[in-house]
Parts: structure tokens; C-alpha cells; sequence
């Protein structure tokens, strides 16, 4: 080939035949073989064989009345056929993991795809003592199969059994089943809203067995409870809640 340097090389298509596999840390490669998956609309990146999509929206009535009333908007496509998938969105890293008759919680902007044998929701977590807001809305991920989820950097996994743990709303990607969430509300005080606010009104705290899963970053605008920071760090409720 009269073309000459490694990006042939260095780049070549991954030869795992698993049915989710990582092309590079930001790319997701679904072997179509194992049945249809589920996508977030347009993270369809490159495809080889005979693959086909179906945009399916909220996916059923009873998501799609959630989404009217509560803005969530989690919108994905159903993609069947055979051959190869390659997913990514915004060049976000992706992870990956494989749910064994078991649930995880997941900020709607971060779920990029996972298997069709997986039952998915929309469902609300109610700030306590806080009647002026609506709740924190993220998507359940129920059954077996394999998950994929994008985070803004490479994430931590926290284990809220070993000790009390909090975290910024806007920077959760996800959290196991045996977890309890709560939204808290904490202003600073009447001298710091003053100031304009400490920009961490609203964290959640976390309890029971399992994981949560943190990103490095809290500027995911899409989707679930996350909002641009601007519009929540003056101690206003913004659009972080529905």
C-alpha cells in the first residue's frame, strides 16, 4: 500500500468477539449476532454488515407520559440485524459492565446502550423536607445482559458501606441495587446564598450496601437529573429537577 505510517496499524478493528467490547476508551463496538440492543438515538457511529434502527423515543406509553410530564427525554433506538456496531457519544469514555439478575440507577444523559433482554424505567427520587422541587429522575436498568454508560473522565466507584458518602447531584453516573439515595439541600446558609451560594446546594446521600459511581466532572446537560452548573450553583433549583 503506497500509504506509509501506523494509523493503519495502530488502529485497526478489535478482533474480540464478546457481544460488547471497547474499540478504545471511547468507542463501543456491539457484536449484532447476539441479538437486538438497545442505543441512545445517534451514538450510531460506523456499522458493518446489515444493521437497522428503529427510533423508539421514550419506548412505551407508560415511559413516554413520564417524559412528557417530567422533561427526562431519554430517547432510544432499537438496532437489530448482523454484523458490527460501533456506538460512542460527544467522545465520552464509555464502561462497561454485565448486570446478573440485578438493577443499577443511571443519570438518563449516561446510558449509551445495553442488551435488549435488559428492562428499563424512568423513575423519581423525591427530595425529603423539599415540597417546592419535583425529584431527581434517573433510568432503572433491570435483569441480564450487558450495559454500557459514558462518563466525562475516568470515574470511581465510591462503596457507601464503608463509610457515609455524598456526592455532587450533577456528577453521579450510576448506583447498585441495595443502594439508598436521598437528595439534600444544603444552601451554605443565609450569609453564603448572600454571596451567591457555595455551588453545592444539591448533593446526594447515599446509604446501604453497594457502589456509586462518580464522574469528574459536573457538566453533563442531557438527559436524567444532570444540568449545566450555571444554572444551579446560585442556590436556585434550575432545571435540576423536574
Amino acid at each position: 500500500m503506497p500509504i506509509h505510517g501506523t494509523l493503519f496499524s495502530d488502529f485497526q478493528e478489535t478482533a474480540a468477539r464478546e457481544p460488547f467490547v471497547l474499540q478504545n476508551k471511547k468507542l463501543l463496538k456491539i457484536q449484532m449476532g447476539y441479538g437486538p440492543v438497545w442505543a441512545k438515538s445517534g451514538s450510531m457511529i460506523a456499522y458493518q454488515g446489515d444493521v437497522h434502527f428503529q427510533n423508539k423515543g421514550s419506548g412505551g406509553l407508560g415511559r413516554i407520559v413520564k417524559s412528557a410530564v417530567t422533561g427526562e427525554g431519554v430517547s432510544m433506538m432499537e438496532c437489530t440485524g448482523q454484523g458490527e456496531l460501533f456506538v460512542a457519544d460527544g467522545a465520552a469514555d464509555v464502561q462497561v459492565f454485565y448486570l446478573e439478575n440485578d438493577m443499577v440507577s443511571v443519570n438518563g444523559a449516561s446510558v449509551l446502550a445495553f442488551s435488549s433482554s435488559i428492562e428499563w424505567d424512568i423513575h423519581r427520587l423525591q427530595a425529603r423536607g423539599a415540597a417546592m422541587t419535583g425529584g431527581l429522575y434517573n433510568v432503572s436498568l433491570r435483569g441480564t445482559g450487558y450495559v454500557a454508560v459514558t462518563t466525562q473522565g475516568e470515574p470511581v466507584a465510591l462503596d457507601v458501606a464503608s463509610a457515609p458518602t455524598f456526592a455532587d447531584a450533577q456528577a453521579v453516573v450510576l448506583w447498585t441495587a441495595g443502594v439508598s439515595a436521598d437528595i439534600r439541600v444544603d444552601t451554605g446558609g443565609l450569609s453564603s446564598l448572600v454571596r451567591g451560594g457555595t455551588g453545592e446546594t444539591f448533593q446526594i446521600a447515599f446509604g446501604g450496601r453497594g457502589y456509586v459511581v462518580v464522574q469528574p466532572s459536573e457538566t453533563v446537560v442531557s438527559g436524567g437529573h444532570q444540568e449545566n452548573r450555571t444554572k444551579s450553583s446560585g442556590g436556585g433549583l434550575g432545571g435540576l429537577f423536574g
